[in-house]
């Protein structure tokens, strides 16, 4: 009788789920682990919506424990700390860990390099930091918001701006739902003459126009140099602001660094078309994780790593069954901009580039995909 395959996932986001869901409808019998601190997931698209009071916290996070039950997955709640032995053997926090086949899916890390980043709030870090954007907008009585995003100059597409547009018009769109727009000044700042370039130039043009219509300054161009307390310093001038929230760049774990993992440029695993990590058998990444080929707006994003994911499940079953592995992926870049009230959709492959205008349905729409998203784990 063969044994079955051990399998080890490393986290417990999208691509992370994504890869237990396909592995199992694919193979019923795999003894799958989980490792990741918490039998949780947190739904960070939906973080924009917690200043204005549409979501709550507990809104947002799903306990996974149901969830690993039905699909028969043992979870290991620890950090990890390194690997060995070509990634047979996971440190933990929790102990070793030993398997048969690997799937990193651990996320990105932002990178902390800009002096005096600490008078910034990173909004994606997690519900804490949209909480704490909550309630200082809530004890705000006016003033001046500063909002932006950078890339890792090493990774171009290792960067998330969706949200910060999305918190931007969602700011602008809470403040005038409360009588008080007119007190605050709105900027939105970014190194690039075209930021969010990776959405299409059409939905670039569309994202300026939507700022100029609703009264939102631009600081475009111009490197950042630092934050300081109350300012945003960049090579083309000051801006004065009460409030900055502000997203870098990503880049890999801290953990890489303990492993031999090879990276890329900005920091994270180079795999290759397969989803494999190069140089290492039976090892496989999803999502922000991995430095993946690919067009330069291929987007770091909830959708991307479940492409990932299905792929990277094929390949490692078919892998430990002696067969080639052929799975591949197509990038798609697929995302609503909400506004609080309405929602650009945005649809990029390698064929065409889609995008629609700002439309109360696409809002609707997010907030529906969302309880279809969760239901599954719940």
């Amino acid at each position: 009788m063969t044994q079955a395959a051990r399998i080890t996932i490393l986290g417990a986001g999208f691509g992370a789920l994504a890869t237990v869901r396909e592995l199992r409808r694919r193979d019923a019998g795999a003894q799958i682990t989980v490792v990741s601190p918490r039998p949780e997931l947190h739904y960070l698209p939906s973080i924009i919506w917690i200043p204005s009071g549409l979501r709550r916290r507990e809104d947002l996070i799903v306990p996974l424990g149901p969830f690993f039950e039905r699909m028969g997955v043992r979870h290991v709640a620890a950090e990890v700390t390194g690997l060995t032995d070509d990634g047979r053997s996971v440190h933990t926090t929790a102990g070793d860990i030993d398997n048969d086949a690997l799937v990193i899916a651990t996320g990105g890390r932002f990178l902390k390099k800009l002096p005096g980043i600490e008078n910034a709030i990173t909004p994606c870090e997690g519900i804490a930091a949209a909480e704490l954007i909550r309630d200082r907008l809530a004890a705000m009585q006016g003033g001046t918001i500063a909002i932006g995003f950078a890339a890792n100059p090493q990774e171009p597409q290792a960067v998330r701006g969706g949200p910060m547009f999305e918190f931007l018009f969602g700011i602008d769109t809470q403040l005038r739902r409360e009588g008080r727009r007119e007190r605050f000044q709105l900027v939105f700042f970014n190194p690039s003459q075209e930021p969010g370039a990776r959405l299409g130039a059409k939905t670039v043009q569309g994202l300026l126009a939507e700022m100029a219509r609703r009264g939102i300054a631009t600081h475009l161009g111009h490197k950042m140099l630092r934050f300081e307390p109350g300012k945003v310093v960049t090579e083309g001038g000051e801006i004065a602001a009460d409030l900055i929230l502000f997203m870098p760049g990503m880049t890999g774990n801290a953990w890489f660094d303990a492993t031999t993992l090879p990276r890329s440029p900005g920091g994270l695993l180079r795999a290759d078309a397969q989803c494999r990590i190069e140089g290492w058998q039976h090892c496989y990444v999803v999502g922000d994780s991995g430095s993946f080929p690919g067009p330069e707006w291929a987007p770091k994003q909830a959708h991307m790593a479940e492409l990932h994911a299905k792929a990277a499940a094929a390949n490692l079953l078919d892998a430990l069954a002696g067969r080639p592995e052929q799975a591949g992926f197509v990038p798609q870049l697929a995302c609503i901009i909400d506004s609080g009230s309405h929602g650009t959709l945005v649809l990029r492959s390698p064929q065409r580039t889609l995008v629609l205008p700002p439309l109360r349905l696409m809002h609707w729409a997010k907030r529906r995909f969302e309880a279809r998203y969760l239901g599954q784990y719940r």
